[in-house]
């Protein structure tokens, strides 16, 4: 079993990813890890704070001379401004009569709620004297540690010749129209990592580019849309057994726990809603001999899953991100403690950053199919983990074999 958990606030001494159930004999390439990293924060609109940091993973436990070992593995990614900001996280007591506290810890202070944030119903939650303790969990600098802890994981799945892309199909309302699905995976990551908006569709992405500045100058946001793709999975990752072991449930709830996305589609998703039964599923024909599957499909309106699980054809999950909700022309709202009429609070904020949430969404995407993958093959060595999917490969390509003979 494959679990997961992240600590650290966005201007602590730094970000913490726990991945415990890593099988042991992987070869952990860092350098990978940390291009995500970086790629996370690259992309059109991001806010100045990308160019302050440069985020790069440490590994504080469970690899040894670049190896998992099987325990439970910690990786850090450090707060290089924390350096600014020692008085008011630290995590003991401060002198309240000194100047240099007072005037720290003033000019950080928030009086304001953000709508759109955890800010009001955490502050309230948790009975909290300042929103700053909201503030600094619930913001997505969190997500360094999902991409660096989705990284390791993608290299689990590479290794088990799984491969997952990631790119932006829309932002604001500009849609790209190159379709994806007419590319080959490689074809798709290679053309996202080339584009700075991880948009496949360089005539959008232009559009794209004028709409975010405009914006900026409006003192507004955009939201937008991204698409993750992974091929290779084997037939029967999660299961129908029980609600809670539903592939396609465990995907919605990892992306919709993803800061400002705001709704989750499978395949052909909304658009199945409006048709008819033999316009959405995907009819099942056989297929030649020593194929490594006795069946095929000629569409993928399921989008690779059917009945909470993996079907053998492309998973195609897409993630629906609102637009971030700090704003430079401000927002109505109310001070606190004395919840009088006030303008929000405004905490530097990106323009847009849906091809970030591109790469945190492909995180999470990857972490999820790493726990599938466990829970169907275990393994507590890598190599043990490739020889039970080996072995179960072998058995869906001779399936019907033996009754045809």
């Amino acid at each position: 079993m494959l679990r997961f958990y992240t600590s650290g606030e966005s201007h602590g001494r730094g970000i913490l990813a726990f991945l415990e159930g890593i099988p042991a004999g992987l070869n952990v390439d860092i350098a990978l890890i940390n291009a995500e990293l970086a790629r996370r924060q690259g992309g059109y609109g991001r806010s100045s704070r990308q160019k302050l940091e440069s985020d790069e993973a440490t590994v504080l436990s469970g690899i040894r001379h670049g190896i998992t070992s099987g325990a439970p593995i910690t990786l850090l990614v450090n707060n290089k401004e924390s350096e600014n900001w020692t008085y008011v996280m630290s995590t003991s007591e401060v002198d309240i009569t000194d100047k240099n506290v007072i005037e720290q810890m003033e000019n950080k202070s928030i009086k304001r709620f953000r709508p759109g944030h955890a800010d009001l119903p955490g502050t309230i939650k948790f009975r909290q004297r300042d929103i700053r303790d909201v503030l600094e969990r619930s913001s997505a600098r969190e997500t360094a540690a999902r991409v660096a802890a989705g990284a390791l994981c993608q290299q689990v799945l590479s290794n088990c010749s799984i491969k997952s892309t990631a790119h932006v199909l829309q932002i604001g309302d500009i849609e790209a129209l190159q379709d994806a699905a007419q590319m080959s995976i490689e074809e798709i990551d290679i053309k996202a990592k080339n584009a700075d908006l991880l948009c496949i569709d360089d005539t959008a992405a232009e559009k794209m580019k004028v709409l975010i500045n405009k914006t900026w100058q409006e003192g507004d946001t955009l939201g937008g849309v991204v698409e993750i793709i992974v091929e290779g999975l084997p037939v029967g990752l999660g299961s129908y057994t029980q609600w809670d072991l539903k592939l396609d449930g465990k995907l919605a709830q990892a992306l919709m726990s993803v800061q400002a996305v705001k709704a989750v589609e499978i395949g052909d998703g909304t658009n199945s809603a409006k048709k008819v039964g033999s316009l959405v599923h995907d009819a099942i024909y056989p297929t030649k001999h020593n194929s490594p599957l006795p069946f095929r499909r000629q569409t993928n309106y399921a989008g690779g899953i059917e009945g909470g699980m993996t079907n053998g054809e492309r998973l195609i999950v897409r993630a629906y991100m609102k637009p971030l909700p700090t704003l430079r022309s401000g927002l109505s709202s109310l001070s606190f403690p004395e919840f009088a009429e006030q303008t929000a609070h405004y905490e530097r904020s990106d323009v847009c950053a849906v091809s970030a949430c591109a790469i945190v969404c492909k995180a999470m995407v990857s972490i999820i199919l790493t726990g599938a993958l466990l829970d169907k093959f275990g393994g507590d060595n890598l190599v043990d983990l490739q020889n039970s999917i080996d072995q179960y490969k072998g058995y869906c390509s001779r399936l019907g074999q033996d009754v045809k003979a």
